[in-house]
């Protein structure tokens, strides 16, 4: 047996609808080891949240899965939903998006918590009751004893996360997976929250599925990331090596989107251009061109694989090994002078490397 916790091969969602069969994830790949954080990044509709779903089995009847999601023993893929609701909440918890949708309105918190570990036969309703007070106080929930008897509308949208990442952590599950836990949520909260998920992560001892579209979340907490685009794992790397010596044009440009504290007063942001294409009619070849400054006419007709471009690193780019790593100024207005625009002569991958001017540090934690 693999040590792997989670092991995911060659994953396709596909959804039937009225204008046709949508390609959410293809082909899709990765492995979750013990106490590890991968952080899963990309533009809406890439498929990031399709993944979550699909590995726990909460996908809608117009959904079609293939390929493969292991964790132990287990292949999740084929079990019935009565066996899949056994892995849930024990070997495997969901920390949703929406927590107010996801918790009942019509049920206190700490009933809500405390069902989530009585309910699997491991303690009493008492001994469940005082376990949840214990959980919510790990997340930071003030006077918990006291919030038992509140309800989810009385709760601020941070504290109900918190009440959600507590629900996750009652019977101490191997693998969390985190959907956007702080989107909709200010700056000040978010930091909040991500000091609960840090908390449970640290008392659980799970390895965690970070899926979010925030990069600086992505800096502070994962250990590896994998950017997505168009349903497909476009980049794969530990998360020092995608921030420093990113070698995928998609990923590039959304790290040169970033708003900069170093960038003089009144330097215009540098947006990807164009839209993501449609999920229900790739174009043929790379899913990327049509937005890429550096595309060429092999993009127009073969759609890269997820290729070693270093140790530990893959893209999918025809050009992922003559892009200097980490060249964030692909995207800027004037890219048509830029060096990398297509028909330049890019200099071989280790001169680029020495060239490379040395980063500073990307803030973790």
């Amino acid at each position: 047996m693999s040590d792997r916790l989670l092991e995911v091969r060659d994953l396709s969602v596909d959804f039937s609808t009225r204008e046709g069969t949508v390609q959410a994830v293809r082909g899709l790949s990765f492995d979750l080891d013990p106490q590890e954080t991968i952080g899963i990044v990309g533009e809406s509709g890439s498929g990031k949240s399709t993944v979550a779903l699909a590995i726990l089995g909460l996908l809608p009847r117009n959904a079609s899965v293939t390929g493969s999601v292991r964790t132990g023993r287990d292949e999740l893929t084929r079990l019935s939903e009565k066996e899949l609701a056994k892995v849930r909440g024990s070997t495997m918890a969901y920390i949703p998006q929406d927590p107010l949708t996801s918790l009942n309105p019509s049920y206190t918190i700490g009933w809500q918590v405390s069902e989530a570990i009585w309910a699997k036969g491991l303690d009493s309703k008492q001994g469940a009751h005082r376990r949840a007070v214990e959980l919510l106080d790990t997340v930071g929930i003030p006077r918990a004893a006291r919030q038992m008897d509140r309800y989810p509308h009385e709760f601020s949208g941070g504290m109900r996360q918190r009440v959600a990442i507590a629900i996750a952590m009652a019977n101490d599950p191997r693998i969390m997976i985190a959907d956007e836990p702080t989107t909709a949520l200010d700056v000040t909260i978010q930091a909040q929250v991500l000091d609960a998920l840090r908390a449970a992560r640290e008392k659980t001892h799970a390895s965690l599925v970070l899926i979010t579209h925030d990069l600086g979340i992505v800096a502070g907490m994962a250990d590896r990331v994998m950017v997505m685009y168009a349903g497909k794992p476009v980049e794969t790397a530990p998360t020092d090596e995608i921030f420093y010596r990113s070698k995928m044009p998609y990923t590039l440009g959304l790290l040169g989107s970033l708003p900069r504290l170093d960038d003089e007063r009144g330097t215009p942001l540098r947006p990807i251009p164009g839209s993501p294409p449609s999920l229900l009619s790739l174009p043929s070849g790379c899913p990327f061109r049509p937005r890429c400054p550096v595309s060429f006419d092999l993009c127009v007709t073969e759609e890269p694989g997820l290729d070693p471009v270093g140790p530990h690193h893959r893209a999918a780019c025809h050009r992922g090994l003559e892009l200097t790593g980490g060249d964030t100024t692909l995207f800027a207005a004037s890219w048509q002078d830029h060096p990398h625009h297509v028909g330049f002569d890019p200099l071989d991958s280790e001169r680029s490397g020495n060239e490379q001017e040395e980063p500073t540090e990307v803030p973790r934690g």
